[in-house]
């Protein structure tokens, strides 16, 4: 099995022993995306929307790294620290995915690094 290590500087850089995302075949596995700002490695400052704002075009900078884009998402996994937030992940994700929409799991979590209130990895599949 070959691996290919895929990385964009325009999303934020691993803040930790990670790639932003590894291709094999035609699968890319994407880590998980904070809402850090990539020019700053801030935190989006504002509310959860900016933030999932922020999450999902970090997600798009790392998917057209691996030559793809949000379309080719076919898991999608969703952590937040307060799952009263899902309904605005659904009114965010409307405005990057149209139908059919990838697979998916929102997981209520503790927390997040940086105390994050939301974080999200995905699998892409390439053509």
């Amino acid at each position: 099995m070959s691996k290919q290590i895929i990385a964009s500087d325009k999303a934020p850089q691993a803040i930790g022993t990670y790639s932003q995302a590894v291709k094999t075949g035609n699968t890319v596995y994407m880590s998980g995306q904070i809402p850090l700002i990539p020019e700053t490695m801030e935190m989006e400052q504002g509310d959860i929307r900016q933030q999932i704002h922020r999450v999902f075009k970090n997600l798009q900078a790392v998917a057209e790294a691996a030559d793809g884009s949000l379309a080719d998402i076919v898991k999608l996994n969703v952590f937040l620290t307060d799952l009263g937030n899902f309904p605005v992940v659904n009114e965010v994700m409307s405005e990057y995915f149209d139908e059919p929409y990838p697979a998916r799991a929102a997981i209520g979590v503790a927390a997040l690094p940086k105390d994050a209130g939301v974080e999200m990895d995905a699998v892409l599949e390439l053509a």
